[in-house]
């Protein structure tokens, strides 16, 4: 049943409003939708993603497959994720924001969200064949390149753009801030106990560290502020898409913000590829990122960044432990959160990224 005007699952995705959608986006001139199967996609944790593949009268009038995002069938996911505006976030981005950048993201060709921002669906061109980036597995130091490179065309334009910036939903929720100060040491008793035998003690305690410092850490200005992706890590892109035509694509846009650019960076080098390989290549990516956003019309050298790079390795900590805590528990997520927060906790404890604070 569809109850908000618009299906809020896979399941309910009807042939009927396909056709309607796909028209209005001008990938459909003549001809309908006649049947559709599907097959999630995927390893998101707070939405859930599927592949639709399409059959026409007549045959051929539209693209054979396309993909859909709706939100997380688990309730917890979904209850966290409606508190801190993730589907209204990302809902927003394709709305508003994606066609004034150049970082490759998926053309949205619908996007519909409930009153209550419970429930949303996002329909997009199908990237694929692409090879699913994988935070378990990591990634090739020319994979990292690429990342790093799209990060220009999501920063560099909004760089100190307040027509980009200053959207009112991409503001925190009223409360939300203290929510999270609030519920964070919570959190890092939880992720504590889960991960005691796990994570050595010099890394969980700057977990702990952090949750003293949660006032400090929640909330903080960007100097020169920016869109940040926020979630910038394997699982989220897509590596020689469209069957490599293309290097790269840049999904899950639920946590998209205002913040520091470095911060996106740090994020991707530290909870994001391993320590191996940033530390074979941290520096090396690092002035890739400077010379890329140079070449984009914003002049940054390492020294410009090197503190926002530092404070940016703790969001890292804080996504990892605080996702742990208030999202679906699975044995993939168990092991993705405990990696992400290994790279995050060593490259804030080899930066002093407290003390940066």
């Amino acid at each position: 049943m569809i109850e908000h005007g618009f299906p809020a699952s896979a399941g309910e995705v009807t042939p009927a409003w396909l056709t309607a959608r796909l028209r209005a986006a001008g990938v459909l001139d003549t001809g309908t939708v006649a049947a559709i199967t599907w097959e999630p996609i995927g390893t998101g944790q707070v939405g859930d993603s599927a592949r639709f593949t399409l059959s026409y009268d007549p045959p051929g009038a539209g693209p054979p497959t396309v993909a859909g995002k709706f939100a997380a069938a688990d309730p917890a996911s979904r209850q966290t994720a409606a508190m801190l505006g993730l589907y209204a976030k990302e809902a927003g981005f394709y709305r508003e924001l994606a066609a004034g950048l150049t970082i490759r993201t998926p053309r949205a060709l619908a996007s519909e969200i409930a009153p209550n921002a419970g429930d949303f669906v996002l329909l997009f061109e199908d990237l694929g064949p692409a090879r699913g980036g994988n935070q378990l597995a990591g990634c090739s130091v020319e994979d990292a390149r690429e990342a790093v490179r799209q990060l220009a065309g999501l920063h560099a334009p909004s760089w100190g753009n307040l027509a980009m910036t200053g959207a009112a939903w991409l503001q925190p929720p009223p409360g939300a801030l203290d929510i999270l100060r609030g519920a964070y040491p919570q959190a890092t008793q939880v992720f504590a106990d889960r991960y005691a035998d796990d994570l050595a003690p010099e890394l969980m305690a700057v977990c702990q560290a952090l949750a003293a410092r949660a006032d400090d850490w929640f909330g903080r200005q960007a100097a020169v502020p920016c869109l940040i992706h926020g979630d910038y890590r394997l699982d989220n892109l897509l590596f020689d898409i469209r069957g490599g035509a293309e290097p790269i694509g840049v999904l899950d846009w639920q946590t998209v913000a205002v913040g520091s650019g470095p911060t996106d960076l740090a994020y991707f080098l530290g909870a994001g590829v391993g320590t191996s390989l940033r530390e074979g290549h941290e520096d090396e990516l690092i002035d890739l990122y400077s010379e890329t956003m140079t070449r984009a019309g914003v002049p940054l050298t390492r020294a410009d960044l090197w503190d926002d790079y530092r404070r940016g390795a703790l969001h890292g900590v804080s996504t990892a432990v605080f996702s742990a805590a208030f999202v679906e528990r699975t044995p993939r997520g168990d092991a993705m959160f405990l990696d992400m927060a290994r790279g995050a906790c060593q490259l804030a404890l080899e930066h002093d990224s407290l003390g940066s604070l």
